[in-house]
Protein backbone atom coordinates (compact mmCIF):
# COMPACT_ATOMS: atom_id res chain seq x y z
CA UNK A 1 0.00 0.00 0.00
CA UNK A 2 1.44 3.23 -1.03
CA UNK A 3 1.22 6.51 1.47
CA UNK A 4 -1.00 9.13 0.49
CA UNK A 5 0.80 12.34 0.04
CA UNK A 6 -0.50 15.28 1.97
CA UNK A 7 0.36 19.16 0.86
CA UNK A 8 0.00 20.95 4.32
CA UNK A 9 0.10 24.48 5.76
CA UNK A 10 3.04 25.44 7.62
CA UNK A 11 1.13 28.35 9.14
CA UNK A 12 -0.28 28.66 12.73
CA UNK A 13 -4.01 28.25 11.82
CA UNK A 14 -3.80 25.29 10.81
CA UNK A 15 -1.98 23.75 14.06
CA UNK A 16 -4.97 22.12 15.35
CA UNK A 17 -6.07 20.24 12.22
CA UNK A 18 -2.45 19.07 12.54
CA UNK A 19 -2.15 17.85 15.59
CA UNK A 20 -2.12 13.75 15.16
CA UNK A 21 -0.13 14.10 12.37
CA UNK A 22 3.06 15.86 14.02
CA UNK A 23 2.65 14.29 17.96
CA UNK A 24 2.78 10.77 19.27
CA UNK A 25 1.18 8.72 19.94
CA UNK A 26 -0.77 8.93 16.99
CA UNK A 27 2.17 10.17 14.78
CA UNK A 28 3.70 6.91 14.06
CA UNK A 29 0.78 5.01 13.08
CA UNK A 30 -0.43 7.93 10.85
CA UNK A 31 3.18 8.05 9.23
CA UNK A 32 2.15 4.18 8.08
CA UNK A 33 -0.41 5.69 6.03
CA UNK A 34 0.19 9.48 4.98
CA UNK A 35 3.65 11.53 4.00
CA UNK A 36 3.11 14.92 4.44
CA UNK A 37 5.00 17.94 3.28
CA UNK A 38 4.75 21.56 4.30
CA UNK A 39 3.69 24.48 1.57
CA UNK A 40 0.98 27.50 0.99
CA UNK A 41 -2.34 27.81 0.33
CA UNK A 42 -2.22 28.33 -2.94
CA UNK A 43 0.63 25.99 -3.62
CA UNK A 44 -1.50 22.96 -2.11
CA UNK A 45 -3.94 23.68 -4.44
CA UNK A 46 -1.42 23.27 -7.84
CA UNK A 47 -0.42 20.28 -6.03
CA UNK A 48 -4.33 18.63 -6.15
CA UNK A 49 -4.37 19.87 -9.65
CA UNK A 50 -1.23 18.60 -10.93
CA UNK A 51 -2.38 15.05 -8.87
CA UNK A 52 1.14 15.07 -7.11
CA UNK A 53 -1.06 15.33 -4.03
CA UNK A 54 -3.32 12.82 -2.82
CA UNK A 55 -5.10 15.19 -0.16
CA UNK A 56 -4.47 18.93 0.19
CA UNK A 57 -5.67 22.20 2.47
CA UNK A 58 -6.57 24.11 -0.15
CA UNK A 59 -8.63 27.34 -0.58
CA UNK A 60 -11.89 27.30 -0.62
CA UNK A 61 -12.07 29.25 -4.07
CA UNK A 62 -9.82 26.13 -5.93
CA UNK A 63 -12.64 23.94 -5.98
CA UNK A 64 -13.92 26.27 -8.44
CA UNK A 65 -11.40 25.17 -10.91
CA UNK A 66 -11.00 21.13 -9.64
CA UNK A 67 -14.70 20.14 -9.59
CA UNK A 68 -13.22 16.55 -9.57
CA UNK A 69 -12.36 17.04 -5.99
CA UNK A 70 -14.21 15.65 -2.49
CA UNK A 71 -14.11 17.23 0.54
CA UNK A 72 -13.20 15.83 3.83
CA UNK A 73 -16.40 16.66 6.02
CA UNK A 74 -16.42 18.38 9.31
CA UNK A 75 -12.72 20.41 9.00
CA UNK A 76 -12.21 23.34 8.12
CA UNK A 77 -10.28 27.05 8.93
CA UNK A 78 -13.10 29.36 8.98
CA UNK A 79 -14.26 32.69 10.93
CA UNK A 80 -17.34 33.38 12.55
CA UNK A 81 -16.04 37.49 13.29
CA UNK A 82 -12.63 38.67 13.68
CA UNK A 83 -10.22 36.31 11.79
CA UNK A 84 -7.14 38.70 12.32
CA UNK A 85 -4.85 36.82 10.36
CA UNK A 86 -6.39 37.85 6.86
CA UNK A 87 -5.39 41.72 7.01
CA UNK A 88 -6.26 44.63 4.56
CA UNK A 89 -3.62 47.53 5.16
CA UNK A 90 -4.69 50.65 3.48
CA UNK A 91 -2.52 53.26 2.86
CA UNK A 92 -5.01 55.58 1.30
CA UNK A 93 -5.87 59.05 3.31
CA UNK A 94 -9.82 58.27 2.09
CA UNK A 95 -9.61 54.69 3.13
CA UNK A 96 -10.54 51.65 1.60
CA UNK A 97 -13.17 53.41 -0.56
CA UNK A 98 -10.33 55.47 -1.67
CA UNK A 99 -7.82 52.46 -2.72
CA UNK A 100 -7.59 52.42 -6.44
CA UNK A 101 -5.02 49.34 -7.04
CA UNK A 102 -4.82 46.46 -4.12
CA UNK A 103 -1.44 44.83 -3.90
CA UNK A 104 -2.97 41.03 -3.42
CA UNK A 105 -0.88 38.12 -0.98
CA UNK A 106 0.24 35.51 -3.17
CA UNK A 107 -0.14 32.80 -0.63
CA UNK A 108 -3.66 32.14 -0.91
CA UNK A 109 -6.41 32.79 -3.91
CA UNK A 110 -9.30 32.58 -1.49
CA UNK A 111 -8.51 35.48 0.48
CA UNK A 112 -7.75 37.67 -2.95
CA UNK A 113 -11.21 36.04 -4.52
CA UNK A 114 -12.76 37.65 -0.87
CA UNK A 115 -11.07 40.94 -1.22
CA UNK A 116 -12.00 41.56 -4.88
CA UNK A 117 -15.67 40.94 -4.06
CA UNK A 118 -15.49 43.49 -1.00
CA UNK A 119 -14.32 45.86 -3.40
CA UNK A 120 -16.68 44.83 -6.34
CA UNK A 121 -20.04 45.24 -4.01
CA UNK A 122 -19.02 47.71 -1.34
CA UNK A 123 -15.70 49.41 -1.15
CA UNK A 124 -14.34 50.62 -4.90
CA UNK A 125 -15.79 48.44 -8.18
CA UNK A 126 -13.34 50.19 -10.53
CA UNK A 127 -9.88 49.00 -7.91
CA UNK A 128 -7.29 47.51 -9.86
CA UNK A 129 -5.51 44.34 -8.14
CA UNK A 130 -1.87 43.45 -8.61
CA UNK A 131 -0.44 40.09 -7.15
CA UNK A 132 2.76 40.62 -4.43
CA UNK A 133 4.70 38.69 -2.02
CA UNK A 134 3.92 39.16 1.80
CA UNK A 135 5.70 42.26 2.64
CA UNK A 136 3.97 45.12 3.88
CA UNK A 137 6.56 47.93 2.69
CA UNK A 138 6.98 46.74 -0.25
CA UNK A 139 3.57 46.16 -1.30
CA UNK A 140 2.34 49.59 -0.13
CA UNK A 141 5.18 51.59 -2.22
CA UNK A 142 3.15 49.97 -5.49
CA UNK A 143 -0.40 49.94 -4.39
CA UNK A 144 -2.70 51.66 -2.31
CA UNK A 145 -3.44 48.51 0.32
CA UNK A 146 -2.12 45.16 0.85
CA UNK A 147 -3.91 42.15 1.26
CA UNK A 148 -1.60 39.65 4.19
CA UNK A 149 -2.51 36.59 5.42
CA UNK A 150 -1.40 34.19 8.05
CA UNK A 151 1.42 34.84 10.18
CA UNK A 152 2.48 37.95 7.72
CA UNK A 153 -0.41 39.61 8.93
CA UNK A 154 -0.22 38.24 12.82
CA UNK A 155 3.55 39.94 12.75
CA UNK A 156 2.14 42.79 10.82
CA UNK A 157 -0.79 43.72 13.84
CA UNK A 158 1.91 43.02 16.37
CA UNK A 159 4.32 45.29 14.54
CA UNK A 160 1.04 48.09 14.24
CA UNK A 161 2.14 50.58 17.06
CA UNK A 162 5.96 50.22 16.51
CA UNK A 163 6.35 50.67 12.90
CA UNK A 164 3.02 54.23 13.39
CA UNK A 165 5.81 55.00 15.53
CA UNK A 166 9.36 54.53 13.06
CA UNK A 167 7.59 56.16 10.48
CA UNK A 168 5.22 58.81 11.55
CA UNK A 169 2.42 57.23 9.11
CA UNK A 170 -1.21 55.82 10.29
CA UNK A 171 -2.41 53.34 8.60
CA UNK A 172 -6.05 52.00 8.39
CA UNK A 173 -5.70 47.77 9.62
CA UNK A 174 -9.28 46.39 8.49
CA UNK A 175 -10.16 42.61 9.40
CA UNK A 176 -11.79 41.51 6.88
CA UNK A 177 -13.29 38.87 8.56
CA UNK A 178 -14.97 41.14 10.63
CA UNK A 179 -15.75 43.09 7.49
CA UNK A 180 -17.41 40.37 5.70
CA UNK A 181 -19.37 39.09 8.77
CA UNK A 182 -21.01 42.98 8.73
CA UNK A 183 -21.35 43.30 5.20
CA UNK A 184 -22.51 39.65 4.20
CA UNK A 185 -24.45 38.32 7.56
CA UNK A 186 -22.22 35.55 6.92
CA UNK A 187 -19.21 33.21 7.93
CA UNK A 188 -15.98 33.67 6.14
CA UNK A 189 -14.52 29.95 5.29
CA UNK A 190 -10.60 29.93 3.78
CA UNK A 191 -9.76 26.14 3.92
CA UNK A 192 -10.68 22.77 3.76
CA UNK A 193 -9.51 19.35 3.33
CA UNK A 194 -9.67 18.30 -0.35
CA UNK A 195 -9.07 15.09 -1.35
CA UNK A 196 -8.44 13.09 -5.22
CA UNK A 197 -10.90 10.19 -4.62
CA UNK A 198 -8.37 8.38 -7.48
CA UNK A 199 -5.85 8.49 -5.05
CA UNK A 200 -7.13 6.83 -2.24
CA UNK A 201 -8.47 3.79 -4.66
CA UNK A 202 -4.41 3.87 -5.84
CA UNK A 203 -3.61 3.12 -1.97
CA UNK A 204 -6.37 1.16 -1.09
CA UNK A 205 -7.56 3.13 1.73
CA UNK A 206 -10.93 4.26 2.52
CA UNK A 207 -13.06 7.10 2.46
CA UNK A 208 -13.80 6.47 5.84
CA UNK A 209 -10.75 6.09 7.05
CA UNK A 210 -9.59 9.35 5.95
CA UNK A 211 -12.21 11.19 7.11
CA UNK A 212 -11.63 9.15 11.01
CA UNK A 213 -8.16 10.62 10.72
CA UNK A 214 -8.66 13.84 9.95
CA UNK A 215 -11.34 14.57 12.02
CA UNK A 216 -9.83 12.73 15.20
CA UNK A 217 -7.40 14.95 14.46
CA UNK A 218 -8.84 18.08 14.96
CA UNK A 219 -10.85 16.95 17.83
CA UNK A 220 -7.37 16.02 19.51
CA UNK A 221 -5.77 19.55 18.49
CA UNK A 222 -8.30 21.52 19.73
CA UNK A 223 -7.67 19.16 23.32
CA UNK A 224 -4.63 19.94 23.34
CA UNK A 225 -4.36 24.15 22.96
CA UNK A 226 -2.16 24.77 25.63
CA UNK A 227 0.34 22.64 24.22
CA UNK A 228 -0.16 24.21 20.41
CA UNK A 229 0.19 27.63 22.54
CA UNK A 230 3.81 26.41 24.07
CA UNK A 231 5.07 25.61 20.62
CA UNK A 232 4.12 28.38 18.37
CA UNK A 233 4.88 31.07 20.72
CA UNK A 234 8.16 29.92 20.38
CA UNK A 235 8.34 30.57 16.68
CA UNK A 236 6.47 33.76 16.32
CA UNK A 237 7.07 36.99 17.85
CA UNK A 238 3.41 37.32 19.18
CA UNK A 239 2.16 37.42 22.85
CA UNK A 240 1.36 33.69 23.84
CA UNK A 241 -2.33 35.30 25.21
CA UNK A 242 -2.77 36.50 21.37
CA UNK A 243 -2.12 32.97 19.89
CA UNK A 244 -4.29 31.83 22.55
CA UNK A 245 -7.06 33.74 21.65
CA UNK A 246 -6.59 33.52 18.08
CA UNK A 247 -6.51 29.34 18.31
CA UNK A 248 -10.10 29.70 20.16
CA UNK A 249 -11.72 32.71 19.05
CA UNK A 250 -10.47 33.82 15.94
CA UNK A 251 -10.40 30.77 14.01
CA UNK A 252 -13.45 27.80 13.63
CA UNK A 253 -12.31 24.63 13.00
CA UNK A 254 -15.57 22.58 12.40
CA UNK A 255 -17.11 22.49 8.70
CA UNK A 256 -20.74 23.23 10.12
CA UNK A 257 -23.85 24.76 7.75
CA UNK A 258 -23.08 27.95 9.06
CA UNK A 259 -19.80 27.56 6.86
CA UNK A 260 -21.87 25.94 4.22
CA UNK A 261 -24.12 28.78 4.10
CA UNK A 262 -20.97 31.26 4.08
CA UNK A 263 -19.62 29.25 1.18
CA UNK A 264 -22.43 29.43 -1.28
CA UNK A 265 -22.44 33.06 -0.55
CA UNK A 266 -18.74 33.19 -1.09
CA UNK A 267 -19.17 31.50 -4.38
CA UNK A 268 -21.88 33.17 -5.77
CA UNK A 269 -20.71 36.90 -5.18
CA UNK A 270 -17.23 35.72 -6.84
CA UNK A 271 -18.70 34.34 -9.93
CA UNK A 272 -20.82 37.51 -10.01
CA UNK A 273 -17.34 40.21 -10.01
CA UNK A 274 -15.91 37.43 -12.09
CA UNK A 275 -13.32 36.36 -9.90
CA UNK A 276 -14.62 32.87 -10.27
CA UNK A 277 -15.84 30.99 -13.34
CA UNK A 278 -18.38 28.97 -11.63
CA UNK A 279 -20.46 27.87 -8.51
CA UNK A 280 -18.49 24.65 -7.57
CA UNK A 281 -21.00 21.27 -6.21
CA UNK A 282 -19.52 20.34 -3.20
CA UNK A 283 -18.95 16.64 -2.73
CA UNK A 284 -18.03 14.93 0.62
CA UNK A 285 -15.73 12.60 0.81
Amino acid sequence: MRHLKIAAINFLNPAPLMWDFEHEPDKSRLAERYSIHQTTPAECADEMDQGTADIGLIPVASLAFAPSLAVIPGCAIASLGDIRSILLVVRHADGVRGAGKVALDTSSRTSAVYTRILFHKYWNAGAEFVSHKPDLEAMLKVADAALLIGDPALLALEDRAARAQRTGEKLAYLDLGREWRALTGSAWVSAFWAVRPEGLREAGVSAQSVTRDFQQSRDNGLAHIDDLVAEWSARLTVPAATIRTYLTRNIHYHLDNACLEGLQIFYRYGVECAALTAVPELRFL
